[in-house]
């Protein structure tokens, strides 16, 4: 496995958590769903999007079906919050250490407000990111619940 300290930190977390799957460092950076999903040979939805967003200067995190786009209109609303905007790299790396195409659901400085596309209980195994744009892990949708103590909802 890479030595690379956000693999390390995502693979601690994991761990800690009791999740069952292991990262995996694939040959090539895999930083969308569809080329995540082209390598794995599966389904694009079944690849869990580690989506940062910027919720009224709060990062919230939404982890979405890689089939899915989400309503960010709808959520602010739901979320009772006055905008919820695509956060900046800069906004991404400041909460969760890690670079977009790469951001895995844990393995953050600090917990952040996390969502969980409920499209992604379909599949008996999801695919998410693993702290770097070539690394990918196996989880289920409820082991994502846990891992993140997300809440799940409908992303559009």
């Amino acid at each position: 496995m890479s030595t690379h300290p956000n693999v390390q930190r995502v693979a601690d977390a994991l761990a800690a958590a009791g999740a069952t799957g292991e990262i995996r460092i694939l040959d090539e950076a895999v930083p969308t769903a569809a080329a995540a999903a082209e390598e794995l040979g599966c389904e694009v939805g079944a690849i869990a999007n580690s989506l940062i967003f910027d919720g009224d200067g709060t990062p919230v995190l939404i982890l979405t079906s890689g089939a899915h786009r989400v309503d960010t209109a709808k959520l602010a609303a739901e979320l009772g919050l006055t905008k919820l905007k695509r956060a900046t790299p800069e906004f991404v790396k400041q909460h969760t250490g890690q670079a977009i195409g790469g951001v895995a659901p844990v393995g953050h400085p600090a917990p952040v407000r996390t969502l969980v596309d409920t499209a992604l209980d379909q599949y008996a195994e999801v695919w998410a990111a693993g702290g770097i744009p070539h690394s990918i892990f196996p989880t289920t949708y409820a082991e994502l619940l846990h891992l993140t103590n997300g809440t799940p909802v409908v992303v559009n």
